[in-house]
């Protein structure tokens, strides 16, 4: 039985060394290869890439990708190996090369010069000819003026110091003058030789290796699939309406795919698939680290003071509650364990499988039918369908395009797919009577499917759009005080055409739908989401007109308590109310007269009020300037009794006419909201 391991849960080791050392890293030395035999190529901009051989022993292969595709390949790279138990993958990430150089005796990631290489190893015992040979321990290197510029007026040059503790002492060399020098201490000389070859080894920055080590053992069949960004294919169709000798059109598609990459398509099996399927990149490649925060150490000190409350007994009840909440956490985790273990189940004899079909899913996949090969940089063009169809030539009107001037219908087919596949949306090149007639576009067609297109105008044909709009009183019914008007609007499309040439011409009008409308009248053909479709026949050298009519209903509502006496009248005297209503209307607005009537009244009254308080407001105002013991005082307190009696005159009126506003009011609301009608 084979197993197939999904490597977006395998764990890839990052690799310390150079890439070409990857296959010793687990002890295989074996360098192979798999070619690709299988790719399929899909609408949505991505690529499923397949390679598949025959392996004789361990081995590592090597899989190249470009780098804006390795996250996809992370993501999406699947192993079928039926004997390596323990495979694994490698691969160098962004950080690696830095971390790797920097781990060595001698730290080449910022491309340091030789005497900055020399610092860094202070300590480290060398021999260096100069000319003769020295031994010794880098104490350090130092840089310093010449004495002499090397040209007159310029800034002197700086040499290299290196300085050596010597069996002699210290003794300094110009670093120009030193012809050679070597490393005492082997693994410093084997670092540098590595560093450099993992410098090498990443020149290409456009680029990174991915190696697969395969531990299996004896001749079996492998293969390596994986998903990443390419190009999106294209279809073009072409579409010949010319019917002579009783042949059918004939529909002919060709599918339009590139080679981008940097390797051949040898002799591989292309498949084509037009889908919409969920794509994202998830940053996989680059390492990944989380903040974490910063907590004092646990170190023991000093314990706070601190007061506790008096104790009390506890209810028998409380134990029972903390045996009841024990047993619910302990149904709990048995329920957990239980999940655990279907969940693991599950994943454990999880097996993704291919099927190879006309359905890839809910895509729909296109096999071409021979071995394809198609050279690295180039792009081709192959044979997708081929296959006579039923086409009827017609005339398109598009009343929504028309506006309200004279306009030409479009030249356009009604086709049905018989080619026995799905399609992709793409652009038809259309011929008609042996030429080009036109260029037309067509979305997904399904199988079996209708569908217009249309490729140019007819200038033979003349038509026009007029809409007009109009609303009618349909009912107006009165309950519980709010009064509903059911009304319906009417929309009228009038299309004229006129066909001058001699020959009848099938036509197709596609009438816009109004929103929240309903179509009278005539009845529809065919509808879309946007449109009505109405076929008819354009007689030769004559006008044809067709009404369009369409009604929406409209529904009105006013509160008649919230009406002023003026709309109660016009609506009353309205002849597209019923006369029961109208009655009612007018009945009503003699109780809002008398509503306005009263409230008048209190305004009036308590106006007149307002007015003796003010007055009364002045004259004590005039006591206190002359006071009240001189006989002009006297006459002014005199005057303030009379107008305290005629505001209790008039505060007795206001409430008397505030009175009779309340009960015209009730009176319009019990007679209003009395009302069904």
């Amino acid at each position: 039985m084979k197993k197939t391991v999904l490597f977006c849960t395998l764990i890839c080791f990052l690799c310390a060394g150079s890439i070409s050392s990857q296959g010793n890293r687990d002890g295989i030395n074996n360098q192979a290869s798999l070619p690709v035999t299988r790719i399929s190529l899909f609408s949505s901009g991505l690529a499923y890439y397949e390679h598949s051989g025959t392996l004789n022993a361990p081995s590592v292969i090597a899989l190249p990708f470009r780098m804006n595709a390795i996250n996809d390949a992370l993501m999406s790279l699947v192993l079928n190996d039926p004997s390596s138990a323990n495979p694994s993958v490698h691969y160098q990430s962004p950080e690696t090369l830095l971390h790797s150089l920097r781990s060595l005796k001698i730290d080449l990631s910022d491309s340091p010069n030789i005497a900055v290489i020399l610092d860094r190893l202070r300590g480290a015992e060398i021999e260096i000819s100069a000319p003769s040979a020295v031994s010794g321990k880098i104490l350090g290197v130092e840089f310093r003026p010449q004495r002499v510029s090397p040209y007159p007026g310029s800034q002197p040059a700086i040499d290299a110091w290196l300085s050596l503790i010597t069996d002699q002492g210290i003794r300094t060399f110009n670093l120009s003058d030193v012809g050679s020098l070597n490393f005492k201490d082997p693994e410093i000389g084997r670092d540098i030789r590595r560093a450099l070859d993992m410098i090498s080894s990443s020149r290409n920055s456009q680029s990174r290796d991915l190696m697969v080590s395969l531990p299996g053992n004896g001749s079996r069949r492998v293969s390596l699939s994986y998903v990443i960004p390419a190009p999106v294919w294209k279809v073009s169709y072409r579409l010949d309406l010319s019917q002579g000798q009783g042949a059918s059109p004939l529909f002919q598609g060709w599918a339009i795919v590139d080679n981008d990459g940097d390797s051949d398509w040898n002799n591989v099996e292309l498949s084509l698939v037009a889908g919409r399927p969920v794509s994202f990149i998830q940053n996989l490649y680059p390492p990944y680290y989380l903040h974490r925060p910063t907590l004092p150490l646990a170190i023991a000190g000093t314990a706070e003071a601190e007061t506790h409350e008096p104790g009390y007994s506890v209810p028998s009840a409380a134990p029972r509650a903390s045996m009841m909440q024990a047993e619910s956490m302990a149904d709990l985790s048995m329920n957990a364990e239980r999940a655990r273990s279907s969940l693991g189940g599950n994943i454990a004899g999880g097996v993704i499988e291919t099927a190879r079909a006309s359905s890839a899913g809910d895509q729909f996949e296109f096999t071409i039918k021979n071995p394809v090969s198609i050279d690295r940089q180039t792009s081709a063009m192959m044979p997708l369908v081929e296959s006579p169809i039923e086409a009827r030539k017609v005339l398109i009107y598009a009343g929504g395009n028309s506006g309200l001037g004279n306009s030409h219908p479009r030249l356009g087919a009604e086709l049905s797919n018989s080619s026995g596949m799905n399609l992709p949306a793409g652009p038809i090149t259309v011929y008609d009577g042996g030429t080009f007639a036109g260029d037309a576009l067509i979305e997904f067609w399904n199988e079996g499917e209708k569908r217009l297109i249309s490729y140019g105008e007819d200038l033979s044909v003349t038509g026009t759009a007029m809409l007009a709009s109009s609303r009618t009183m349909v009912s107006v019914t009165v309950a519980e005080g709010v009064m509903t008007f059911n009304q319906s609007q009417e929309f009228i499309t009038n299309y004229t055409f006129k066909n001058n040439s001699s020959v009848s011409k099938p036509l197709i009008i596609e009438h816009p739908r109004i929103a929240g409308t309903i179509l009278t009248s005539p009845e529809a053909d065919e509808q879309t989401q946007s449109a009505y479709r109405f076929s008819l026949t354009l007689p030769s050298e004559r006008e044809l007109t067709v009404l369009v009519l369409e009604t929406r209903p409209i529904i009105e509502r006013v509160t008649l308590l919230d009406l002023r006496r003026d709309t109660f009248l016009s609506y009353a005297s309205s002849q597209e109310i019923p006369a029961r209503v109208r009655e009612a209307l007018q009945q009503a607005a003699v109780l809002l007269s008398a509503v306005i009537n009263a409230e008048n009244a209190v305004a009036d009254a308590e106006y007149s009020r307002d007015g003796l308080i003010l007055e009364q407001d002045r004259i004590r105002k005039n006591v206190e300037a002359a006071g009240n013991q001189t006989h002009l005082g006297q006459e002014y307190l005199k005057r303030l009794m009379s107008l305290d009696n005629n505001i209790d005159d008039l505060g007795k009126e206001v409430e008397n006419h505030r009175a009779v506003l309340r009960s015209a009011e009730k009176a319009l609301a019990d007679y209003v909201n009395g009302l069904n009608l």
